[in-house]
């Protein structure tokens, strides 16, 4: 069974960028620049039949415009127990427009509905339980000034992740071009 998701991929001077970000937290599992991503829909794993069905339908969704993405800040989850560090997403109504979309995909494909709200992010490390939040809070104010990061997409991902604890390395697995001859804003 593979593990799939959905995303856009970050480009290599936004992956750089971030890198730069990946220091001064002990305790910190930094991912890889190269597994950045923005994950649109995870699926988990999945039959093969399952994940055939949602590669046709997202190769065969309607024609979308580029995509243009913003990075906007530095934040965790997990609030007094902190699970991770993220790059947040500046709001795009595009960007809610497609995982909406990718959403209602893998629902016809057969995969049961997402229970989490769509929060765009970029992980940059995962946090081992020994991180508090006033690490977390001390690494933050440290990072200071975050400059907004703009990137445009030109196609979304299904990606398959290795069976383990982080998951990657991130495969592409297929591609669906974005650029219908707009581009969002």
């Amino acid at each position: 069974m593979p593990r799939l998701f959905t995303g856009l991929e970050i480009p290599p001077d936004i992956a750089d960028a971030l890198a730069r970000r990946q220091a001064g937290l002990p305790g910190a599992r930094w991912i890889a620049p190269p597994d950045f991503h923005v994950t649109l829909r995870f699926l988990g794993d999945v039959e093969i039949p399952l994940a055939e069905e949602v590669h046709d339908l997202l190769a065969r969704s309607r024609p979308r415009g580029l995509l243009s993405v913003t990075l906007s800040g530095l934040a965790s989850f997990g609030g007094d127990k902190p699970r991770a560090i993220i790059a947040t997403l500046a709001p795009c109504r595009e960007l809610d427009a497609l995982q909406a979309e990718h959403e209602r995909i893998c629902r016809q494909a057969g995969a049961e509905p997402e229970r989490r709200a769509f929060t765009p992010h970029v992980t940059l490390a995962r946090l081992r339980r020994e991180v508090s939040a006033m690490d977390v809070a001390a690494y933050l104010a440290e990072a200071g000034f975050f400059p907004p990061l703009t990137f445009t997409a030109s196609r979304v991902a299904l990606f398959s992740a290795r069976e383990s604890k982080g998951g990657g390395p991130y495969v592409v697995e297929a591609a669906y071009p974005l650029g219908s001859g707009t581009e969002a804003s």
